[in-house]
């Protein structure tokens, strides 16, 4: 659930960073994209530590 809000997080906010700094569609889809990555790792981190810290 965390990796899936990771990647939502992140694509929203990319794209809302690529539109107020006033790029095109495919800026915003590029931005959009690199953030749900960063985002969607931090949230696969974070997963596998709390798994770890479970058991």
């Amino acid at each position: 659930m965390i990796v899936i809000g990771g990647f939502l997080i992140g694509a929203v906010l990319g794209a809302l960073t690529a539109k107020r700094r006033g790029g095109k569609r495919l800026d915003i889809l590029q931005y959009a994209a690199g953030y749900a990555i960063a985002f969607t790792l931090l949230g696969l981190f974070a997963t596998i530590f709390i798994d770890r810290m479970a058991r």
